[in-house]
């Protein structure tokens, strides 16, 4: 590692200048990504809603649809709005109570229950249906163009608007939380760093790294605005370590060598080998997202898996080019050290083990409760503001119309009337069910089909498939709109075997089954990848099972405040912390771990090995979490994205409950199973002590 050292320390200009210059490709590729705001729509492929969408897009013409609430207005006024909004690109229909009894048929002859459907009081209701899936760029252009034409006495409600205003908001926010974490994170390095000037260059370094990470996220063709919003801040806060590795490591050749560039590059060779190895925690815990089924996880874990490799190359080769080439400003601003020397609590720790294992054990059995119990929500717009555009449209429709979800049932086009009649009536007596709306039930048993106007059947009728919309009072994600769903099911099915029920409802409801599953399968994968990284490591066998239980314990207690608080979290909580949380801190743990395998094995005894370890580690343990703790704090307390800002608030909660279980608790196990951990692991005993066991074992 020594030659690599020596070569980025004698072309570090030409490095520095490379890694400006990637910034142009970078930026070329970030705006090349598309950003996904839809979150339903990385479920797997192959389940029925997701086939049903599939099918209503390539045998329909239409994707989303949003039901549209007008208040206040003539019928003649309904009907031009309807047809501004037919007008609109990517609008492939309106269906409303108006533009029905303008199309050959007669009001006397519709079914009463039709204008009850569609009117209530002086509001009206009006369908509209997109060419394309509910989050696709042209039907959010479709959304924003049916605000700009219509009047302020029209709601429009549904996904699609939602997505639109998600998408606004989240766009707006994310230049925010760079600026927040890095004024925030860089406040604390200057407080813990022993220059002023050196926390830029931090700052410059990893920018760089983000840059680059997000620059090649095109290559997958897109990312979710979650990934997006939580990359940057993760990526900071994860790898902030490896820049304080380095700068220390620096630091401390510096005193060896009289030259700069030997000292660099003596401490990029030292960096490489530790960065690289503590790097691989974090990385393996994104990288198990990848087996989730809901493709979300994926799209996470990979996009951070290189945010971390873009992080330890930017580590090893930028900032100690920006070092060498400014080290005299560097030098100038040097400052003493303002954190206060911690000796006198690390003795303390270690002198008072047992009452913190005690602590730790009482500790344990509410932290499990809670870790069991918190609450979660699914419905991913519950926690926006209330007062954007779709969310007053929302709830519009749910005052005046009494819905709060809506379904779409894909039935056999070859249905007899009379079935399809007797199945929506069995519908619309299922609790919660405002409405079944098909074109048997908008024409009746007294119009022949052949009366209804091309426009009206191809909206509801394909060769293969007929369409029938279910509005129900129940909210999306709802104990009760699960039951329901399942009914209505039930029914479609006596009917029509091949009937696939589909919507927003629906398809939360798979969500809901399909990443309970996934969570379960990423908390093992994760757990046992970094079990397997300490066991290698440290070639131990109790080893791994001390620090993943440490951690562990610190995500369970995370996680666990939220239910004593009742606070809701979002439904991919659990998978964000158990990855994230483990893979980042467990750092903390090793970094320990390493200084007390070093004591012990220099022959020093049980309580002085772990009490240098502890006192040599404070510091950069406190450092890293507290330079993670700045770097999601501000977006957590800013962000106006419930989703956004619940996993910030764990992120950086858990990252100081981490440093306090491992400065505590960590330290209090080593001096607990000192004996077991010296007789499971090697390179703990001295020289001596290997040898007078080697010699007892061969009977001399």
């Amino acid at each position: 590692m020594l030659k690599t050292g020596e070569f980025i320390v004698k072309h570090r200009l030409l490095i520095l200048l490379l890694g400006v210059l990637l910034i142009i490709p970078s930026v070329a590729g970030y705006l090349h990504t598309r950003v996904n705001y839809d979150i339903l729509s990385y479920l797997p492929g192959d389940i029925d809603t997701m086939k049903g969408q599939e099918i209503l897009k390539e045998e329909f013409g239409q994707g989303g649809f949003s039901f549209v609430v007008t208040e206040g207005m003539t019928d003649r006024e309904i009907k031009d709005t309807a047809e501004r909004i037919r007008d609109i690109d990517h609008v492939a229909d309106v269906v409303c109570y108006q533009s029905l009894t303008d199309l050959s048929l007669p009001e006397e002859v519709l079914p009463a229950k039709l204008r009850e459907v569609f009117s209530r009081g002086d509001a009206s209701l009006m369908a509209v249906f997109f060419e394309d899936t509910t989050s696709a760029d042209s039907t959010l252009a479709a959304v924003e163009e049916m605000r700009r034409v219509t009047s302020e006495k029209c709601f429009i409600s549904g996904m699609s608007a939602v997505t639109d205003d998600m998408k606004h908001l989240s766009d707006s926010e994310s230049v925010v939380y760079a600026v927040i974490a890095v004024i925030l994170t860089g406040i604390v390095l200057v407080l813990t760093m022993d220059s002023f000037l050196i926390p830029l260059f931090f700052m410059l370094s990893i920018g760089l790294a983000i840059i680059w990470n997000l620059g090649t996220n095109f290559i997958g063709g897109e990312i979710s605005f979650l990934t997006q919003s939580l990359a940057l801040v993760l990526q900071l806060g994860v790898t902030m370590d490896y820049s304080i590795f380095l700068w220390h490591s620096y630091k401390e050749q510096l005193v060896r060598y009289s030259s700069r560039e030997e000292a660099m590059a003596h401490a990029i060779a030292s960096t490489i080998t530790s960065v690289v190895s503590s790097s691989f925690t974090t990385i393996a815990g994104f990288l198990a997202m990848c087996f989730m089924s809901f493709t979300l996880g994926p799209d996470l874990g990979i996009v951070m898996a290189k945010g971390v490799v873009c992080g330890v190359i930017a580590c090893v080769t930028v900032l100690p080019a920006m070092i060498l080439l400014f080290s005299k400003a560097i030098d100038r601003t040097s400052h003493r050290d303002l954190i206060p020397d911690m000796s006198g609590i690390s003795d303390f720790i270690t002198k008072h083990s047992g009452a913190f294992l005690t602590m730790a054990a009482v500790l344990l059995i509410p932290a499990v409760f809670g870790y069991r119990n918190y609450g979660v929500y699914y419905k991913l717009d519950s926690t926006l503001p209330k007062e954007l555009a779709s969310m007053t449209a929302n709830a519009e429709l749910s005052e005046r119309f009494g819905m709060n979800s809506t379904h779409i049932l894909l039935a056999d086009t070859d249905l007899e009337p009379k079935k399809a009649r007797q199945m929506a009536g069995e519908m619309s007596r299922t609790d919660g069910v405002k409405f079944v709306l098909g074109i048997d039930s908008i024409i009746g048993p007294a119009i022949p089909e052949e009366m209804v106007p091309d426009s009206i059947k191809d909206i509801l009728k394909s060769d293969d498939r007929q369409l029938i919309l279910i509005g129900s009072e129940y909210e999306v994600a709802s104990d009760q709109v699960g039951r329901q769903i399942d009914e209505l099911s039930d029914i479609a099915g006596k009917y029509d075997s091949s009937a696939m029920l589909i919507g927003e409802a629906p398809a939360t409801k798979d969500l809901i089954d399909i990443t309970d599953r996934d969570f379960k399968v990423v908390s093992i994968l994760s757990i046992a990848a970094v079990f397997l990284i300490i066991a290698f490591t440290f070639r131990s066998a109790s080893l791994p099972v001390i620090l993943v239980s440490v951690i562990e314990l610190a995500i369970m207690i995370n996680l666990g405040i939220a239910y004593y608080a009742g606070t809701e979290l979002p439904f991919i909580a659990s998978v964000v912390i158990g990855t994230i949380q483990l893979g980042a801190t467990v750092d903390y743990a090793i970094l320990m771990t390493t200084r007390y395998r070093t004591e012990r094995h220099s022959g020093r005894d049980r309580k002085e090995a772990v009490g240098t370890a502890l006192r040599t580690s404070f510091r950069s343990v406190l450092t890293s979490s507290l330079g993670f703790f700045a770097a999601t704090v501000g977006v957590a307390l800013y962000s106006d994205i419930g989703m956004i800002s619940s996993l910030c608030v764990l992120l950086c909660r858990g990252a100081l409950i981490s440093a306090a279980v491992v400065l505590t608790v960590l330290p209090s196990l080593f001096m607990l199973c000192d004996g077991l951990i010296c007789r499971t692991s090697a390179g703990f005993r001295s020289d001596r002590e290997t040898g007078i066991i080697r010699r007892f074992a061969l009977g001399h």
